[in-house]
């Protein structure tokens, strides 16, 4: 006989459909905490690029497209759209929440330099109180490279590997906390080696490439990890709802677990080598404009030296 919390969990998702395109624009969702999240740090954004353009300032356009457009709006989308509606009815579903949540938004959010904006646009005191937090032991360790890369490789491993994921699926606060997790441990993880904003942790192009190209077979392994093992990812939680009214069209579970790894696998590569491809080009920009600096360094010495030297004539006493 189902538990209360399985009758709960089966009564909410009755009304599912089997998943496709209509399904997944009507499955939308107003959840509270990531939408005050997304409003909030949107407004705020919004807010210090209309305070610079007052004044003035011009800021970079295709920041703004990173931070709202891309970053925002693909956690809203992640967290509100058919993704967060069969995120814990299909575990491949779940899984291209998890990549957008923990690659995309950080990277998106980072390339849009919110604390760049906000050091550009604060009053004095709480610009103290940034600067204050930017310095700090605390900001120093918990961007320190080394740790910062534990965690994100060690994460979807703690997740998917212990009973954090079955809690996640009976209790919404751990399932949100979840979410904002993923997107915590993305943001220490690629902020840093992102360079845009002036935050601790930053460290040479050449150790960056070599982070992000050590992350590459981290998800592969774990994707192929999750696609070959026998123990089924909330086994108890996906076989109850295969005793409701969804059992008509849901997938065998062993199956569409076959399938969340080989999206883990596949889109962990292919985010991995597109950041690498951002980096790559941040790399050669900044290389090129520091030729352009050290040819404009030697050009000027070269001038000076060549320059008529334009010392005084001596003094010649009068004739008398």
């Amino acid at each position: 006989m189902p538990s209360a919390l399985t009758t709960t969990v089966l009564e909410a998702a009755a009304t599912l459909p089997e998943p496709s395109f209509g399904a997944f624009l009507s499955e939308w969702s107003l959840p509270p905490l990531p939408f005050i999240v997304t409003v909030w740090l949107g407004g705020l954004y919004l807010l210090g690029v209309r305070v610079l353009h007052r004044r003035g300032d011009r800021w970079p356009v295709g920041r703004t497209l990173a931070f709202v457009g891309i970053g925002l709006g693909a956690f809203h989308l992640a967290t509100s759209s058919g993704f967060a509606a069969y995120d814990t009815t299909l575990l491949s579903m779940h899984m291209i929440q998890h990549m957008v949540l923990s690659m995309v938004v950080p990277m998106a959010l980072a390339l849009g330099a919110p604390v760049t904006l906000a050091l550009r646009t604060l009053p004095v005191r709480p610009r103290r109180w940034l600067l204050a937090v930017l310095h700090s032991r605390v900001a120093r360790v918990l961007s320190f490279p080394p740790l910062t890369f534990g965690l994100y490789v060690i994460s979807p491993w703690a997740l998917y590997f212990t009973g954090w994921y079955d809690a996640s699926l009976s209790s919404t606060y751990v399932h949100e906390m979840m979410h904002l997790h993923l997107v915590m441990v993305g943001a220490l993880f690629f902020w840093p080696l992102m360079g845009v904003d002036p935050v601790p942790g930053r460290v040479g192009y050449p150790f960056r490439v070599a982070l992000t190209v050590l992350t590459l077979p981290f998800h592969a392994f774990l994707g192929v990890t999750i696609m070959g093992q026998e123990t089924l990812i909330g086994e108890e939680h996906y076989l109850a709802l295969r005793e409701g009214p969804m059992a008509s069209w849901l997938p065998d579970i062993a199956d569409n677990q076959h399938l969340a790894g080989g999206i883990l696998w596949a889109s962990g590569d292919l985010v991995g080598l597109l950041f690498f491809g951002v980096l790559f080009v941040q790399w050669v920009r900044s290389s090129m404009k520091e030729a352009e600096r050290e040819d404009r360094r030697l050009d000027l010495a070269e001038a000076r030296a060549a320059a008529p030297s334009r010392a005084p004539a001596p003094d010649v006493p009068a004739e008398r």
